[in-house]
Order: C-alpha cells, then sequence, then structure tokens
C-alpha cells in the first residue's frame, strides 16, 4: 500500500518505534537511522500467541482504523481546499498501510519493512483570537465546508492516539505494543498536522491568558533545592 517515496507518520527510525527487540515466536532485524527492514522468522510455523486484554485491545483498534478509513473517504468530496486534500489523502493513505500492517502480523505473515517518516513541516503557531466565527452544527451535508472535514479529521486523529496509548499498555508482544506506540505517535503528528493547517487560517485559534496570570502560573512551579545547579554542571 506504500507508495515510492511517500512519507510515513512515525519515529526517525522506523514506522514502529526503535530498538524494540523480537517478537514472540521470532527475530526482529533493524537496518541503520536511513533504512529499516522488520521481519518476523516464525520458528517453523510455530503458532504466535497473544494476550486475551491485547486481542481485545488490537479489535478495538481495527474497527476504529475502519471507521477513521471509512469517515475520511466520506469527508473526501466535500474538500475544496488544495492542501487541505493533500493532507486528507496522505493521511488516508497511512491508515490504510498501518492497518494491513497490523492485519498481517496478526496473521503471521511477519512484520513489514518500515519506511522512515518526515515529520511535517511546522511553522510558529498563531495565539490570541482574532474575531473568531460562531460555529453551529449543520442543517444538512451540503453546507459541509473545509473547517468541518478539518475538524472532524482532528478529532479522528486525537481519539486515534489515545486508543493506540491505551492498546500498547495491554500489549505483552513486543512488536505489537511497538506498532501500537508508533501508531499512537503518528495520530499525534497527524492531529498536529491538521491544527497548523486551521490554526493558519484562522480556523482554529488559541486563546491566551493575560502575560501575569500565565506567569503566576508557571513561576508556581520550581525546581528542588540544588537540583537546577546540578544539571547546569553536567
Amino acid at each position: 500500500m506504500q507508495h515510492q517515496g511517500q512519507h510515513v507518520y512515525g519515529s526517525s527510525v522506523n514506522a514502529f518505534g526503535t530498538n524494540m527487540g523480537a517478537g514472540i515466536g521470532g527475530a526482529m532485524a533493524t537496518g541503520g537511522a536511513t533504512g529499516v527492514g522488520m521481519r518476523m522468522n516464525m520458528g517453523g510455523g510455530g503458532q504466535q500467541q497473544f494476550g486475551a486484554h491485547e486481542v481485545l485491545m488490537v479489535h478495538e483498534v481495527l474497527q476504529d482504523s475502519i471507521d477513521g478509513i471509512n469517515q475520511f473517504e466520506l469527508y473526501r468530496p466535500h474538500v475544496k481546499d488544495s492542501q487541505l486534500a493533500r493532507i486528507l489523502d496522505n493521511q488516508i493513505q497511512f491508515m490504510r498501510t498501518c492497518y494491513q500492517n497490523t492485519v498481517n502480523y496478526l496473521h503471521h505473515k511477519g512484520a513489514p519493512s518500515a519506511v522512515p517518516y518526515r515529520m511535517p513541516r511546522t511553522s510558529s503557531p498563531n495565539y490570541g483570537l482574532r474575531n473568531p466565527q460562531p460555529q453551529t452544527p449543520n442543517n444538512s451535508v451540503n453546507e459541509m465546508d473545509d473547517r468541518d472535514v478539518a475538524s472532524g479529521m482532528m478529532g479522528c486523529a486525537k481519539a486515534s492516539a489515545i486508543l493506540h496509548t491505551q492498546a500498547a499498555l495491554e500489549c505483552a508482544d513486543p512488536t505489537l505494543r511497538a506498532m501500537m506506540t508508533s501508531s499512537a505517535q503518528s495520530s499525534i503528528n497527524q492531529a498536529y498536522e491538521i491544527f497548523q493547517f486551521m490554526n493558519q487560517r484562522g480556523m482554529y485559534q488559541v486563546p491566551t491568558m493575560p502575560d501575569k496570570t500565565t506567569n503566576n502560573f508557571l513561576n508556581s512551579y520550581q525546581s528542588p533545592q540544588g537540583m537546577g545547579m546540578q544539571m547546569q554542571m553536567q
């Protein structure tokens, strides 16, 4: 499913995390920092085992992945902004790839080779409210616009990040755990990519507190006595 040269959300080493070790019933080999291989040796076709909690959580993850892909497909005809269209197309392709990779691993086909992902280009966010537009539910699907699509995509990514994190905490299999952990980070990256798009266009404004209030909050936390000096000396 992965196209040549397409970005993959994940760490700078591979799409499923770094230094994962071997999966149950097999071994994994990793490449260098710019190219990664990850394969399972199933030991002559031996049955791979999974714990009850991880099976149930991965079931939730895969169903959520299907729902997310279908949701994005419903959004696609309503996108007018070319940048948002590219973001949606890239993200849905990645979601399909992650889904297929997870299914392949569960079906004992081994963990796939991974292409390193370059984080989306970031820019400084715009802070403060600038005449935000009032928000109301649409009366029909024909009223859906780019902001509605972007907001729905962000909500999907945030929910996916939480669910993948919960799944990772229940995984006993180290490779499956690493896949869930990387997918959580990927969802975080996807959400931030959408945030940046919305923020730059005034669709997602970031309110601020008065400087005095902010400083009072931040300055109420201090380092333990002597720790600040120790860190400076290291």
